[in-house]
């Protein structure tokens, strides 16, 4: 909940105009809702992650839900770096694969949101339907 206020106040900090408000709430608003869209895109790479359960696949899914929130706007470039370093940040300290991987994941990360092909990630033999 938290989470979306601060996005709600900060876009409408950012993106209010002084010359003409009414467009800076219009940007405000299409920055929040490319946000949300991308919170959304980075939850369906993590379920479908889930899902597949393959192994090796976990760099191609961190590229496709960045990919996926940076296409549809800064609002949604900004959720998926927020929710991939906060990811990490946890993970870091939670799992056993050290630090060599998450300097990894993070570079999938990045790959995805400058627009990059997810499909460099992409495992051999990991099911069509992702």
């Amino acid at each position: 909940m938290r989470l979306w206020v601060c996005i709600a106040l900060l876009s409408i900090v950012l993106c209010a105009s002084a010359d003409r408000p009414f467009q800076g709430m219009r940007r405000a608003g299409q920055f929040v809702r490319d946000a949300v869209g991308g919170s959304w895109d980075m939850y369906r790479a993590y379920r479908d992650m889930r899902e597949a359960n393959y192994r090796g696949a976990d760099k191609y899914f961190h590229a496709r839900g960045n990919y996926d929130a940076a296409r549809r706007g800064p609002g949604g470039a900004w959720a998926a770096r927020v929710i991939s370093d906060a990811r990490e940040n946890w993970q870091s300290g939670v799992s056993g694969r050290g630090a060599e991987d998450t300097r990894l994941d993070q570079e999938a990360n990045a790959w995805g949101r400058r627009g990059g092909d997810p499909n460099r990630y992409r495992p051999k033999g990991l099911p069509s339907k992702y």
